[in-house]
């Protein structure tokens, strides 16, 4: 058997390093054709080597047009412009994209191919933002792919349309299209590569409006699609990276940690962007868990693959007493966010940062956006992160009844939905909204139960929070406690409330409130209105 049989065999067989190593033999021992030099780009791609996938498929488009195989060289011109637009070469994506379509027009008949560049305007499209004009051409697409019996074609377009339905806020629809996508991948209907593609953008998809369950369920199935294929390198860290942020969510932090790891390690000098990703995960493990030093260095890795390492990096400023630094950051963030999705993302953390600050004002905006989001989206996970803002800002403000409201809706959907570390974090703040309004032993049944949730997911740093929170603060209880009226006071000046406007608020004089203000900073040991208000909000005094 030649090299060049050999290497067909074992593509076929997707033994992607045995088929690459006979086709690059075959390779240096003569020419091949196109189909060939296409097989050889491919299992390039499944071992990682994504600079030699661009090259032989050069080679592969310039053998076609050589054997005059028009049709096949616009197909390895859309799938040389779609890796490059994925690498976020734009101009040069789009250079391939016009020669697909030059040569398209010079077949000068009807063929399957133009749906592939049709999918690559419907991606732009969505992009663009553009849904209502991605989701016309995703059709046409599908139109064009089922009158050719296009597998690949129809359920690229069909998961298109799932994803335009997401955007535009139509979750059940968009799920269920997907779903729909989801059998023809898990069927083995689809080419390898598109298979791999589907998967990974299916899963973002489910993430990005926190459908945890179908997330995980669709993780699941490509983890054991790449145990199937022990030599493919693509796609096997990304799969780690989803399963890293799903055993996060779920609270298996070591477990996260060891797939972010091997993720990263896989992806470091063949996927920056994955590698990113994986970087980006074990800074948010190591901050939860109190290793600020390694979560810093995490986020730092991430940052020099490209991947932007926020909120996490905002948080871990906010963890290290540098609340201000952390209000930039995060806020920098946000404003350069105009996707609904990704602002998403960042609005819890920027509506925590911003209480710990005393910016009561920009985290009731974030806790309202937040809703809002959440309502549109119509998503589980959404809504106990938005309830959580909420019951947090409402205590901040001084009203503890409001905030248990919230915040017991927020646990009852955080448990349903198995987030246990945004349970623990929620019981804790139901704990001090029941101290705040004199009832002490379902504060301190309330405190138990969330140290002990945050003692078993190893979250050192809400430990330490629950240790430093100072005794309830009543009339008599020691040198550093507030009065009954200093906490009425304190309450006021974190809503934002002048000297003066506490004063009418309370029929006291502006000479008594300035005086309370002072006592509360003196007895707080900080040097303003503003530390006194973060201070509160970080302490649970309010």
């Amino acid at each position: 058997m030649t090299d060049l049989e050999r290497g067909r065999e074992l593509y076929q067989r997707r033994a992607w390093a045995s088929a690459h190593e006979a086709l690059a033999r075959a390779d240096r021992a003569g020419k091949l054709a196109g189909a060939d030099l296409e097989r050889l780009a491919l299992s390039s791609y499944f071992v990682g080597r994504d600079s030699d996938y661009l090259e032989a498929l050069q080679r592969a488009y310039r053998a076609y047009l050589g054997e005059d195989a028009g049709a096949s060289a616009v197909r390895a011109a859309f799938w040389l412009g779609f890796r490059l637009l994925l690498r976020g070469e734009v101009g040069h994506a789009n250079g391939w994209f016009g020669r697909a379509r030059r040569l398209l027009d010079r077949e000068q008949r009807d063929c399957v191919e133009g749906a592939y560049l049709l999918l690559a305007a419907a991606e732009t499209q969505i992009d663009a933002g553009k849904l209502e004009a991605a989701a016309a051409t995703a059709r046409e697409a599908a139109s064009l792919g089922e009158r050719f019996a296009e597998a690949d074609v129809i359920s690229i377009a069909r998961h298109l349309l799932g994803r335009i339905r997401l955007r535009a806020g139509e979750v059940q629809e968009g799920l269920a299209l997907l779903d729909e996508t989801m059998v023809a991948v898990t069927g083995g209907e689809l080419s390898p590569m598109v298979t791999g593609l589907i998967y990974c953008s299916v899963i973002g998809a489910c993430q990005e409006v926190c459908a945890l369950e179908r997330a995980h369920e669709w993780t699941s199935a490509l983890a054991g699609w790449c145990e199937q294929q022990p030599e493919m390198v693509a796609f096997t860290g990304t799969c780690a990276v989803h399963q890293a942020e799903l055993l996060q969510l779920r609270g298996d932090w070591s477990q996260a940690l060891d797939h972010a790891g091997r993720a990263a390690a896989r992806c470091l000098n063949t996927n920056s962007a994955t590698a990113g990703a994986a970087f980006y995960r074990q800074g948010e493990v190591r901050r939860l868990r109190g290793e600020l030093a390694a979560a810093e260095e995490a986020y730092r890795s991430a940052s020099r693959l490209g991947f932007d390492p926020q909120p996490g990096l905002s948080l871990l400023r906010m963890s290290q007493g540098r609340t201000a630094a952390a209000a930039t950051s995060v806020r920098r963030a946000l404003g350069a966010t105009k996707d609904r999705f990704q602002r998403a993302g960042l609005l819890p953390a920027y509506a925590e940062i911003m209480l710990a600050g005393g910016r009561v004002e920009e985290a009731r905006s974030a806790s309202r956006e937040l809703d809002e989001v959440a309502a549109h989206f119509d998503s589980a996970v959404l809504r106990a992160l938005a309830d959580h803002a909420k019951g947090a800002l409402a205590l901040a403000e001084g009203n503890p009844l409001a905030g248990l409201e919230v915040l017991r809706r927020a646990w009852k959907t955080g448990r349903e939905i198995n987030l246990p570390y945004l349970t623990a974090r929620v019981r804790a703040l139901v704990a001090a909204c029941c101290q705040a309004l004199g009832d002490e032993e379902g504060g301190k049944l309330e405190e138990a139960a969330a140290r002990a949730a945050f003692e078993e997911l190893g979250a050192r740093p809400d430990l330490a929070r629950l240790d430093a929170r100072p005794a309830r603060v009543v009339a008599g209880a020691g040198p550093r406690a507030l009065t009954a009226r200093e906490v009425e006071v304190l309450r006021l000046v974190a809503t934002g409330k002048t000297n003066k406007e506490i004063a009418a608020a309370l029929s006291l004089s502006d000479k008594t409130v300035e005086r309370h203000v002072s006592n509360i900073c003196t007895k707080l040991d900080v040097p303003s209105r503003t530390a006194a208000t973060s201070y509160a909000y970080q302490h649970h005094l309010l």
